[in-house]
C-alpha cells in the first residue's frame, strides 16, 4: 500500500473532528487549571489520532464487506477503488489498533487508573461503532455515540491527562473495592465546554446520514434520519448549531469561559448562512461540506478566542 493509498484508507483529512476537542481541552486546561504535562499530552494525541485512524479504516473495511453490490464497492469504497488486498487492509488495522493500545497502556502508568476505564470505553465503543453484526454507525445511535465519544471523551481525556491531579475525578482500589469520586462542579464545567464539539461532531454524521439516507437503506444502513425522518432530522441538525452557540454564552456567563468568548458569537452570521443553504438541499456533494465548515467555524473561534485570551 502506497502511502497515499493509506492515506485515503484512513481519511486523514477528516481527522480535524478529533483535533478541535483535543485543542479546546488543552486550552481549557491551561486556563482553567494553569497545567500543562507536555509528554502526557503528546502521548495522549499520538494515541487518539492513530486510534481515529483506525476506526475510519475499520469503516471503510467493513463498508467494503458488507456492501450489497460490487458496483458499491469499486465506486465507493476505497479498498475497492486502490485495489488494496483485504489481507493488507486487515494488517494494517490491526497494526493500528496495536499501537494505540500500547501508547493508552503507557499513559495509564503516568496517570492512573481512571484513564484506564474511559480510555477502554472509547476503545469499544470506537470499535463496535462500525464492527460487529450490527455497528453503533448503522443504527440511530451514531450521532450520540460519535458526538459524545470525540467531543466529550477527547475533551474529557486532554484535560484529565494533564489535570488529574487536580480533584476533577479519581479512582481507588481498595483490595476487592473499587470507588469513583467525581468533583460534579468541575465535570459539569468540562461538560458544557465540550457540548459545541459534541454538537458539531455529532452534527457532521447526522448530515451525511441526510445526504446518504437512500443509498443507505439500499446497503441495509437504517440511521438516524432513516427512524425520524428527513424532515426532522434537518430539524435537530439546526438545533444542534443553536445549542453549541447558546452552550459558549452559558459557559462565559458562569465565569468558566473568558469574556473575549463572546467575539466567537459573531461567526453565527456565516454559520446560520451555511444552515440556511442545507435546509434548501441535502446533497453530498453540494452541501455535506458545509457542516464540516461549522465545526471548523465554531470549534476555531473558540480556539482562537481562548489562545487570544492568554495574551490579553
Amino acid at each position: 500500500m502506497s502511502f497515499r493509498t493509506f492515506l485515503h484508507f484512513v481519511e486523514l483529512p477528516t481527522k480535524v473532528a478529533s483535533l478541535f476537542p483535543f485543542l479546546v481541552g488543552l486550552l481549557f486546561v491551561i486556563y482553567r487549571y494553569e497545567v500543562f504535562d507536555p509528554i502526557n499530552t503528546i502521548i495522549f494525541f499520538l494515541a487518539m489520532l492513530i486510534f481515529d485512524l483506525t476506526t475510519t479504516a475499520i469503516n471503510n473495511y467493513m463498508d467494503y464487506v458488507k456492501a450489497t453490490t460490487d458496483e458499491y464497492r469499486k465506486r465507493e469504497n476505497i479498498i475497492g477503488q486502490a485495489n488494496i488486498p483485504i489481507g493488507l487492509a486487515r494488517f494494517t488495522i490491526f497494526a493500528m489498533l496495536f499501537t494505540a493500545i500500547g501508547l493508552g497502556i503507557w499513559l495509564v502508568f503516568r496517570t492512573d487508573l481512571l484513564v484506564l476505564f474511559i480510555g477502554l470505553a472509547c476503545f469499544i465503543i470506537g470499535i463496535f461503532y462500525t464492527y460487529g453484526p450490527v455497528p453503533i454507525s448503522r443504527i440511530p445511535l451514531g450521532e450520540v455515540f460519535s458526538g459524545v465519544t470525540m467531543g466529550f471523551g477527547i475533551l474529557f481525556l486532554t484535560v484529565y491527562v494533564n489535570a488529574y491531579n487536580q480533584g476533577i475525578a479519581n479512582l481507588f482500589v481498595n483490595g476487592q473495592t473499587i470507588s469513583l469520586q467525581i468533583n460534579l462542579v468541575l465535570l459539569s464545567e468540562i461538560l458544557l465546554v465540550s457540548l459545541p464539539c459534541i454538537f458539531t461532531i455529532a452534527n457532521i454524521m447526522l448530515a451525511n446520514n441526510i445526504c446518504d439516507l437512500d443509498d443507505d437503506i439500499k446497503n441495509r444502513r437504517f440511521t438516524l434520519p432513516y427512524y425520524i425522518g428527513k424532515k426532522k432530522a434537518v430539524a435537530l441538525y439546526n438545533i444542534l448549531y443553536a445549542g453549541s452557540f447558546v452552550a459558549i454564552l452559558a459557559a462565559v456567563l458562569l465565569n468558566i469561559l473568558p469574556i473575549i468568548l463572546l467575539l466567537s458569537l459573531l461567526i453565527i452570521v456565516p454559520v446560520s448562512r451555511h444552515i440556511s443553504l442545507f435546509n434548501k438541499k441535502q446533497i453530498k456533494s453540494e452541501t455535506f461540506s458545509l457542516a464540516i465548515k461549522n465545526l471548523v467555524f465554531i470549534n476555531g473561534s473558540i480556539i482562537a478566542m481562548m489562545a487570544v485570551s492568554f495574551i490579553v
